[in-house]
């Protein structure tokens, strides 16, 4: 059932996607926009869709924040890839924005992607009330902002000249801001939609988005380039300090374990209605990419 409603989210909000770009101009950074949003797992889409079922939001409505939510998303990675941040030629088994284009349509576009975010959570279709969109628009702008993502990847170009690797704090609260509070958001959306208590699902969210990094450095030390998408072992090469490097393998999945344990029992308030979201957490960790 989880991987027929994630590959179902996936699907529509490609679509939605390319009903939103189809209306702008038929010019290279619209191209690169697009090539940009296409693939992915979309996991945070997923979770403004199923947040938003969790609390009688018809998907009419949530699409266009699941959308919003993956075009920030998709610029974060456009601008990860660049030569100046982190230096990658694949993402999603595809050339990066920048490889495939140049520097500067890949910086135009990753802004272009990030305005049209706000656009799409700032539409009326979002919400026939002035307030929910407000206040949808003020939680995107907090968590991609210097007091979340930017923040997130602002500590982790830091650590890399830093004269001592970061400690396990250090590196729980820098993934908290560049990895988790993307997927609080999605994950809260539905909820903030319905103008109900966000509490339940911020904790869910909070778990699975430090699960959610712990994997991916198991990956990067596990995986291959091929099936992971992108490059793998360059934590390694580069000295960094990881959840794996601080923990160890066995030790790191199984806190990442622990913490989806964690997930699904902030779910429990909502009964079986919450199960797809527990599936969804326990996808994070035993994904291949």
């Amino acid at each position: 059932m989880f991987a027929d409603r994630l590959s179902a989210s996936a699907q529509a909000i490609q679509k939605h996607f390319d009903l939103v770009l189809a209306a702008l101009d038929d010019v290279p950074v619209v191209d690169a926009m697009a090539h940009a949003t296409h693939g992915g797992k979309r996991l945070r889409g997923f979770l403004v869709l199923e947040s938003a079922r969790l609390h009688g939001i018809d998907a009419t409505h949530a699409i266009w924040p699941a959308t919003a939510i993956e075009a920030l998303h998709a610029y974060s990675l456009v601008h990860d890839d660049l030569p100046c941040m982190d230096d990658d030629d694949m993402r999603r088994g595809r050339p990066t924005v920048h490889k495939k284009w140049d520097e500067a349509t890949a910086v135009l576009a990753g802004d272009a992607l990030q305005t049209l975010a706000f656009e799409l959570v700032s539409r009326a279709e979002t919400s026939a009330k002035p307030s929910v969109r407000a206040d949808l628009v003020l939680r995107l702008a907090r968590a991609s902002g210097v007091q979340g993502m930017v923040l997130g990847q602002a500590l982790d170009i830091a650590a890399e000249t830093a004269a001592e690797p970061l400690t396990l704090a250090e590196i729980t609260t820098l993934q908290q801001g560049k990895t988790g509070a993307l997927i609080e958001w999605s994950a809260t959306a539905g909820a903030a939609m319905a103008e109900a208590d966000t509490t339940p699902l911020q904790s869910y969210a909070r778990a699975l988005g430090l699960a959610f990094q712990i994997a991916d450095d198991v990956l990067d030390v596990t995986g291959d380039s091929a099936t992971v998408g992108k490059a793998v072992g360059k934590d390694a090469s580069a000295g960094k300090a990881t959840f794996v490097s601080l923990l160890g393998l066995d030790t790191a999945r199984q806190r990442a374990a622990d913490l989806i344990d964690q997930a699904c029992d902030s779910l429990a308030g909502y009964g079986n209605d919450a199960n797809t979201l527990k599936e969804a957490a326990r996808f994070v960790v035993t994904r291949a990419h």
